[in-house]
């Protein structure tokens, strides 16, 4: 299989079958056998005639290609006793004692199964209101955040990942300006994601420097007035101290709600990206871009043949996930039935953009995204229609947006676009939809540090003649090439990283995806260490402007400690290693000290 080093060390690590001695029992290609074999069993539910084996053998193509990957659970848990396929979940919180801990119970089990929880805190009562019950006074959404957070660093998902949370308050909450500054401290509340919801009245209320109402949720009183333009500077200046929280749009959230008569939207999944009703889960897979081109006389083009069939492909097997998956409640397993949504998304888009020619940064690109994802939105809307034919469509079809328009769907939603973090390591391309982040750097994944050098650039770099240790050791410090006179233009101007790129052009990009997106899309708009606050409001307004459901900023070393690093701190750390750097990528293992 065409694995990098770093691949098979994560595989290794975390999604291969052991033996009850904790020696390994499978390969990648028996675990893309075991996931293909399972997910194609679903067929005979509907088709006892079924050609089972080719089910299977195209599930397993395209997996072994590395064309199309399912969320980390699937690869996971398919085909073995925990079954849960899962990697998003969005739990209720009622405002009682019994309602909270109904609900941390809920989300233990979903950690212990290897997904990840959303949850609304808006419904909670403020901190200092009275509790009629006993006579005591609230405590408020945070202090229960608190909990949750301590709940998630005890429990280890089935032993493979740790579990991850997205909190959001909406920012008419009475305890809003302590939701914005919980995370000031990098040491609070680390197994979190906290976004604040934001409406259309209180962007209304930013533009035209007025106060706006912070309503209780247990009296829907008004209980005080905030200035909106003090507390949107304060949400751009805790992002920038610290990364949270990011910015969930709500009301547009809801405006695209499929199923608006089940139920509102309150909250998304950790990473933003999967917007879902009270006790939903959805299933996620991405295409690999970066394998979804084809070479003609000597130049670059997207082959839009292989796309449809991996989007059919693809679809099918998402659909097939719903059924057989082992819920960890029945309450989940109920809705999801109903709406059966799925998400198919992207990877590998920078990458591709590399083979293409095509800068990050231009107004080409953003053309590039949007047809893209329009024909990945148009085909798996026809991959769900050709399945509801067979298979019938989502039984809350009649309560949904599409009853008026003449077609059944088998699916309430098919498209999401996730940030691939692990699974883009796998199939060994850029994550999501994300630029480049850059040309050489430390990634921590499964309790392990990577250094990574991008295949592409490294390809041309030996065929240009460059390559030698002396050289890369220049990149690996700077980060970045666009100050290395030696490289030709051209090629500074395609492979442009992550801080080479204005905000704008991340929000233009997230935009254009977003644009042909049934659910959200998660996207992290890169700051350099220098920029400034003024910078984080302009991308805030940019994201309103743009129409996008949600934003996420992180400025470099803003946190204590982050998943990937350039730099100098990619050279002084690990200068030795990188002097003897044979391959695309080396792994360190970190808690050994040996490659």
């Amino acid at each position: 299989m065409p694995l990098s080093e770093n691949a098979l060390n994560i595989l290794k690590r975390r999604y291969l079958q052991r033996d009850e001695d904790n020696k390994l029992i499978e390969s990648p290609e028996e675990m893309f056998q075991r996931v293909a074999k399972t997910v194609a069993s679903s067929d005979k539910l509907y088709n006892n005639n079924t050609d089972l084996q080719r089910t299977e053998t195209e599930f397993f193509e395209m997996m072994y290609n590395l064309e199309f990957l399912p969320n980390s659970p699937t690869l996971m848990n398919a085909g073995r006793p925990l079954g849960q396929l899962s990697a998003c979940f969005v739990i209720p919180i009622a405002d009682s004692m019994e309602g909270i801990f109904e609900a941390l119970k809920s989300s233990a089990l979903i950690h212990k199964s290897g997904g990840g929880t959303g949850f609304s805190f808006s419904n909670l009562r403020p901190k200092g209101s009275s509790v009629k019950s006993t006579g005591g006074i609230a405590s408020g959404p945070v202090s229960f955040m608190k909990l949750f957070n301590l709940s998630t660093e005890i429990i280890k998902q089935g032993g493979k990942r740790r579990g991850a949370n997205m909190g959001i308050l909406k920012i008419n909450h009475p305890d809003i300006l302590e939701f914005i500054t919980c995370k000031f401290n990098n040491k609070e509340l680390e197994n979190f994601n906290i976004s604040v919801g934001l409406t259309e009245d209180f962007f209304r209320a930013v533009d035209a420097d007025l106060d706006y109402d912070l309503i209780s949720p247990h009296s829907n009183l008004v209980v005080k007035r905030l200035s909106a333009t003090k507390v949107f500077n304060l949400i751009a200046e805790t992002a920038w101290k610290s990364g949270d929280p990011g910015i969930v749009f709500i009301d547009r959230i809801n405006e695209e709600n499929p199923t608006p008569e089940l139920s509102k939207i309150e909250s998304t999944n950790p990473c933003g990206e999967q917007p879902l009703l009270p006790f939903e889960s959805c299933n996620l897979g991405s295409i690999n871009l970066s394998l979804m081109t084809k070479e003609n006389n000597s130049t670059h083009g997207i082959d839009y043949d292989k796309l449809k069939n991996i989007i059919y492909e693809a679809v099918h097997f998402l659909d097939n996930v719903i059924d057989i998956n082992k819920y960890p409640l029945p309450e989940i397993h109920e809705i999801t039935l109903k709406t059966r949504k799925i998400g198919l998304g992207v990877m590998g888009f920078a990458d591709m953009l590399c083979k293409l020619g095509i800068p990050y940064n231009s107004d080409e690109a953003v053309t590039i995204a949007e047809k893209v994802m329009d024909y990945i939105h148009t085909q798996s809307k026809m991959a769900s229609a050709e399945l509801a034919k067979n298979r019938g469509s989502f039984p809350a079809f009649d309560k949904s947006i599409y009853k008026q328009k003449g077609i059944e769907y088998r699916n309430a939603t098919t498209t999401t676009i996730a940030p691939t973090g692990t699974l883009s390591i796998i199939a060994g391309t850029s994550s999501g939809i994300e630029p480049l982040y850059a040309l050489s750097y430390i990634r921590k994944a499964a309790e392990q540090e990577f250094i990574e050098v991008n295949p592409l650039f490294k390809a041309w770099v030996t065929e240009a003649g460059f390559h030698s240790n002396s050289f890369i050791q220049k990149i690996s410090n700077a980060g970045s090439i666009q100050d290395i006179g030696e490289i030709p233009e051209e090629i500074r101007r395609i492979f442009v990283t992550a801080y080479d790129i204005g905000p704008e052009w991340h929000v233009k990009i997230q935009a254009a995806f977003q644009k042909y997106t049934d659910n959200a899309v998660s996207k992290t708009v890169n700051l350099r260490n220098e920029a400034t606050i003024d910078q984080v409001k302009e991308v805030l307004k940019l994201a309103y402007k743009h129409k996008l459901k949600g934003i996420t900023i992180y400025r470099d070393e803003s946190k204590d400690e982050q998943v990937l690093n350039i730099g100098e701190h990619l050279y002084k750390n690990h200068s030795t290693l990188i002097e003897s750097l044979p391959n695309n990528s080396l792994c360190i293992d970190c808690e050994h000290d040996k490659m």
